[in-house]
């Protein structure tokens, strides 16, 4: 495989590393303890994969990515499972279709957590042979980063599994208390002029986050917090759903195709939401989640404002500490948004992805990695928005300033929601 040739270059030292890449690989077989192996079969729709899929997806990368150039000796665990569980890779070789991965009865849960292991042992002997090689740390550490993106994933996607299910089963049981009311929202001024965005030339970051350049900036404000589940009912209770005016035009023909009412997951009395835990009573003072970007849109233009783009809410960000309400992967710790208090700046990082009105799309002099990793992020530079700030299932080492995620503008599945901008502060 090509050398993938790196901006970034992590900085942790072999012995780190292998203690960050055990730590992470449990990590991500603790999300699944609380699953059936049933559950981890099912595949709700075409963007949800199963939990199973994602166990095996992230050794397959590792094996893939990792062991198979660099370890000559290396036998992989099975000849089929470079069909069955590469995702989007087309140079790597033919694939299972994504819609059919939960057709995948066999290989068992069982099989594909021995799977797991097989690739850890020969993982860490390369590592412990190879210490010092910068290019190798490099291709663990976006394994890593992949697995947690993952791990994201696990959660976003088998909530989706279970609200389909009319027994409502939670994933880990918990009551929620009714959060505090959140401050007022103020709007912290977004300077005009020059800027500079995109990951700074330390530490790891995707190829998606580079290079770090100039964007001009016209000023204004940026709420200091997100949009609650009350503002966002006020919303729904003045017809916005019924309203073309106030939405794009794809999102006007997604709101009478799919008819859509109120965000995903909120039962049509808006009284109650499904979440992790099962179906809880909708909380007024939460910030509102699992939102298009045809509804935030939406929802900003009758609230006189308008979404944040990304190098404005990248500006502000740079300025907070890196902290919120992300997965620490505690069993006590509600797998949902959360209120905010206190005044400034808030939630930046944590709690719902942030909708910006920027289009997913290359910054100036972008290149991609080499060879096979080349395809991780560019070739979905096309019809997609980007989102900022991380959520409640992100875990907490995982999120940085300079991260980009990225969705179509019709997905409601993951952890999304609003924060306003508007052209004064």
């Amino acid at each position: 495989m090509t050398s993938p040739q790196p901006q970034q270059q992590p900085v942790a030292e072999m012995g780190s590393l292998a203690s960050r890449y055990r730590r992470i690989r449990r990590q991500t077989e603790r999300l699944v303890e609380p699953l059936a192996p049933e559950d981890t079969v099912v595949q709700s729709m075409a963007d949800v994969s199963p939990s199973k899929w994602h166990l095996a997806h992230t050794s397959w990368f590792f094996e893939r990515v990792v062991l198979s150039p660099n370890l000559p000796d290396y036998k992989e665990f099975h000849p089929q499972f470079h069909y069955l569980f590469n995702s989007y890779y087309e140079t790597a070789g033919e694939m299972q279709a994504r819609p059919e991965r939960g057709l995948l009865s066999r290989p068992t849960l069982a099989e594909i957590l021995s799977y797991r292991h097989h690739v850890d042992t020969h993982l860490l002997e390369l590592l412990d042979k190879r210490g010092g090689d910068g290019e190798l740390a490099f291709l663990i550490e976006l394994g890593l980063n992949h697995e947690q993106q993952h791990q994201e994933l696990i959660l976003t996607d088998i909530k989706h599994v279970l609200s389909r299910n009319p027994l409502k089963p939670a994933y880990r049981e918990m009551t929620f208390e009714q959060c505090a009311a959140p401050t007022a929202v103020s709007y912290l001024q977004i300077p005009s002029g020059t800027v500079e965005t995109g990951a700074p030339d330390t530490g790891f970051c995707f190829d998606n986050e580079t290079p770090r350049h100039e964007e001009l900036l016209n000023g204004g404000g940026l709420a200091s917090r997100l949009i609650t589940n009350a503002e966002y009912r006020e919303f729904i209770g003045d017809k916005g759903y019924q309203t073309p005016e106030l939405w794009l035009s794809d999102g006007w023909a997604a709101v009478q195709q799919q008819q859509w009412a109120h965000p995903l997951y909120w039962s049509a009395d808006l009284e109650t939401e499904f979440t992790l835990h099962g179906e809880q009573p909708l909380d007024p003072n939460r910030p509102v989640c699992h939102v298009s970007l045809y509804e935030a849109d939406a929802f900003a233009r009758w609230a006189d404002g308008r979404l944040p783009q990304e190098a404005e809410w990248e500006t502000i960000a740079a300025r907070q500490n890196v902290a919120g309400n992300l997965c620490n992967q505690k069993t006590d710790q509600p797998l949902h948004p959360a209120s905010c208090s206190g005044s400034g700046m808030q939630q930046m990082f944590g709690d719902v992805w942030e909708w910006t009105a920027s289009a997913y799309a290359p910054y100036p002099g972008f290149k991609p990695f080499q060879g096979m990793l080349g395809e991780y992020n560019g070739k979905f530079m096309c019809n997609q928005h980007v989102l900022r700030g991380g959520s409640c299932v992100t875990p907490t080492d995982h999120i940085r300033v300079s991260y980009r995620n990225f969705f179509y503008p019709e997905s409601r599945w993951q952890f999304s929601g609003i924060r306003l901008a508007r052209d004064e502060a």
